[in-house]
């Protein structure tokens, strides 16, 4: 590969990772055809970019991306995939049920993520990556926790005028 090919490949991938917020790097090497290919398919119906690139040329657009990878340098080696996504949590959602749907795939494995301004290496940081709420799953419990004392104090108005009438009705028997 020329040196110009490798530039414009730099440059291609560079501008993916500044087009979404979310990087996971994962092994997906030693799968079959048809294993990869279903990989692919629930990656796409996830919303979630799926590519297989050379480690220097990720290293190198990382760099030249403007953002502080440097962290997830050391896991950048072997056979490596990056998982893109807008949604913070969709690629290890997609890794941990591609793994139980599919029970002799032993990968993907995931080597390393930058989610929320954070990073995590190893796989043993998954179930930590699938247990973050993506932004609109915040926007619902902020909301719900926004509804749940006005619906109490409503419920309670409700209640307490049903409970007023029974001891008003209650009194008015007894007067009688």
């Amino acid at each position: 590969m020329r040196k110009e090919q490798k530039d414009q490949l730099i440059d291609a991938l560079c501008e993916e990772i500044k087009a979404y917020p979310h990087i996971y790097i994962a092994d997906i090497g030693g799968l079959d055809s048809v294993l990869t290919s279903k990989l692919r398919r629930a990656a796409f119906r996830k919303e979630v970019k799926l590519e297989v690139v050379k480690n220097t040329l990720l290293i190198k657009a990382m760099e030249k991306s403007g953002m502080d990878y440097s962290q997830l340098f050391p896991v950048i080696k072997g056979e490596t995939s990056i998982m893109l996504s807008n949604i913070n949590n969709a690629p290890a959602k997609l890794i941990k049920e591609f793994r139980a749907n599919e029970k002799t795939a032993q990968k993907p494995v995931l080597k390393g993520a930058y989610v929320e301004e954070c990073f995590y290496i190893g796989a043993e940081n998954l179930d930590a990556l699938v247990n973050i709420k993506s932004k609109n799953e915040l926007i619902a419990d902020v909301v719900a926790l926004l509804q749940s004392p006005a619906k109490n104090v409503i419920s309670q108005l409700q209640s307490a005028g049903n409970t007023i009438t029974g001891v008003l009705k209650t009194l008015e028997e007894k007067a009688e």
